[in-house]
Parts: C-alpha cells; sequence; structure tokens
C-alpha cells in the first residue's frame, strides 16, 4: 500500500515569492525491500513511477520468472535490454577495477548460503568447490545482445548493484518529469538531486554496525549531506546474516573461496556519481578489508568512502575519504 503526504515548501526570503511547488511523498514495497521517493513537482507521479518499477521487474527482478535476469538464469534465448546491458557492463567494469572481488556470477554461492533466489542443499567443501569451477566473471559476457556462457551452469545475481540502479532508474524519471529536487531511496540505497522540503542539502544517515535484521536500528554512526546530484549506497553483514549452530554466516560472499567474507569492515559506505556504481563498490569493499578498499578507493576519482571496521579489542573505528569527511555533518 501506497502512502501520500504532502509537503509544503518554504517561501523565498523577501518582500514577496511566488508560490512553490509542493513536495509529494510515495512509499511502499519493491523487490522485497521499502522505497520512499520525496520529490518537488506540481503533481503526482505515482502512475509512472509504478510503471517504471514494472517494468524493471520484468527487466532485472530475479524472483520475476518472466524477467529477464531470470530467462538468462535458465538459459533461454533471450535478448538483453539496455537496462540489464547496462548493470550488466558496470558489473563488469566494478569487477576489474576490484580484482574480482565483486562478481555477480557468485549466484549460486549466494544461493548456496542462503542469501539468493533459490535454496540449495547443506553447504560443504565439495559443493563450494564445485560451485567455483563456473564461478568467474571473465568467464561471461555480452555479445550482440545476449548473455554468452563459458559453462550454461553459472547465474547472474545482481543484487549488489541492481537496487542502486534502481534508484538512478526512478531519479531518471523524476528528472524528465522536470523535478529538480528528490531523494530515491530504495532499501537504503539512495539517489538525490537539489533540496530538501526545507530548502537544505538532503541529510542520509550512516547506522551504527549493530545487528538489524529488522532494519528498527535509528542510532546514526554519522550524518551525510548531499546537494548535488549523486547516489550514496551502504553494504554492512550487520543487517543481513543469519545464525547456524553458534556460527554466524553473513551475506558478503568471497568470490575467491566461496565462502562469506570475514573481514574487519562492518559497513562501507560510498557516495558515487550515480547510485548503481555507489552500491557495487560498497559491496566490494566489504569483501575486500579495510586496507585493500582503502587503496582501491583511493585510486578512483570522485568516488567517497565512509568505512567502519572494528578493532582488535572490539571497538569501533572510523577511515573515511578526505571527500567525505567534506560533506559530513559536523
Amino acid at each position: 500500500m501506497k502512502k501520500w503526504i504532502l509537503f509544503l515548501s518554504g517561501c523565498c526570503l523577501g518582500v514577496s515569492c511566488r508560490q512553490q511547488a509542493p513536495y509529494y511523498e510515495e512509499s511502499g514495497t519493491v523487490f522485497h525491500t521499502y522505497y520512499r521517493i520525496k520529490y518537488q513537482s506540481e503533481q503526482f507521479l505515482t502512475d509512472k513511477i509504478d510503471a517504471e518499477f514494472q517494468a524493471f521487474n520484468l527487466s532485472l527482478n530475479p524472483f520475476n520468472p518472466n524477467s529477464i535476469l531470470a530467462k538468462v538464469n535458465r538459459n533461454e534465448d533471450v535478448e538483453v535490454d539496455e537496462w540489464f546491458a547496462t548493470v550488466f557492463n558496470r558489473a563488469m567494469n566494478v569487477s576489474a577495477h576490484s580484482d574480482g572481488m565483486f562478481d555477480v556470477t557468485t549466484a549460486p554461492l549466494i544461493n548456496l548460503w542462503g542469501f539468493g533466489f533459490e535454496r540449495k542443499d547443506s553447504v560443504s567443501p565439495h559443493v563450494v568447490d564445485s560451485l567455483l569451477t563456473f564461478v568467474g566473471y571473465r568467464k561471461i559476457h555480452l555479445e550482440n545482445s545476449h548473455v554468452v556462457k563459458d559453462d550454461p551452469r553459472m547465474m547472474l545475481n545482481f543484487s549488489a548493484i541492481a537496487k542502486g540502479f534502481a534508484c538512478d532508474v526512478i531519479a531518471g524519471l523524476l528528472e524528465r518529469e522536470g523535478v529538480a529536487n528528490y531523494s530515491v531511496d530504495i532499501g537504503g540505497e539512495v539517489a538525490v538531486n537539489g533540496l530538501n522540503p526545507n530548502g537544505h542539502c538532503w541529510r542520509i544517515g550512516i547506522s551504527k554496525p549493530e545487528d538489524d535484521l529488522y532494519g528498527t536500528n535509528t542510532q546514526m554512526n554519522g550524518i551525510v549531506q548531499l546537494c548535488d546530484k549523486c547516489g550514496m549506497a551502504t553494504s554492512g553483514n550487520y543487517r543481513n546474516f543469519y545464525e547456524k549452530d553458534g556460527t554466524r554466516y553473513a551475506h558478503t560472499i568471497d568470490p575467491r573461496t566461496g565462502y562469506p567474507s570475514r573481514q574487519s569492515i562492518l559497513s562501507a559506505t560510498i557516495v558515487a556519481s550515480d547510485c548503481m556504481t555507489a552500491d557495487a563498490y560498497a559491496t566490494a569493499c566489504m569483501a575486500m578489508g579495510l586496507e585493500k578498499a582503502v587503496q582501491m578507493m583511493e585510486g578512483l576519482s570522485g568516488i567517497e568512502y565512509y568505512f567502519i571496521h572494528s578493532t582488535p579489542d572490539g571497538q569501533f573505528q572510523v577511515n573515511c575519504s578526505k571527500g567525505m569527511s567534506a560533506i559530513l555533518l559536523k
């Protein structure tokens, strides 16, 4: 169910001012998570937003058996659309920059560990090793709008990049409708532009890395101020994990080993020119570990990072870029 909440924008300074368009809010669920969209417009854009979500659902939702992604995973002869190609190509680019630590072909492993769109048998070293034989971003490519696999057993999971791209897609729709001020939040990944209803930069919180399976943690470790068009994404194993026989299993899979990654980084927040890029690099950093993640991010231009990591004595520490420090609310 959607909710509509009207925000009235403030009047401009001076003796008189022209009435400004109101801010609207759309909210609901999509892709097994929530969305909240705030935008300044002369009218509701509900129907157009819904239509864009439905189109996205038919392209990149792995839970939808009729989506292009699901058909690719079933090895059906399907021509991919522009959205699929955009996400696929960016995923390959991030894979190359992260030395394969971001890899959308880990779908069989993600399913095996219980974090994907299928549930497999019990985990064993033999099963993990067998799956690793057909995992690897260099074993798959696009050719004439068709996905070509080295092994037909290969499957794709875009969960670490598609949600961010969905934010960009809705942001693009709003811009085509003449919206200059907006915030698109889908499951914690955010695309923004312009100003909020109070006439200030958008303020996005970075949660403290505490166990938060149900998304109820409201304690913030920091607040980022975003004015320019950009995307922000946070990946944290404290949000998506399960425990079995006294062992915690986190959702970030190390493509090299096939096992859940165990690194000192508790959460990785990335700000980039688009949310798709931020989403992918946040996941890559979680898998890489602090030292390698910092080294990679410092080598990229126009991308800022904020890492919360644990120390040997169990304390939290923050490591962030100079650019990120400049946009943190003091």
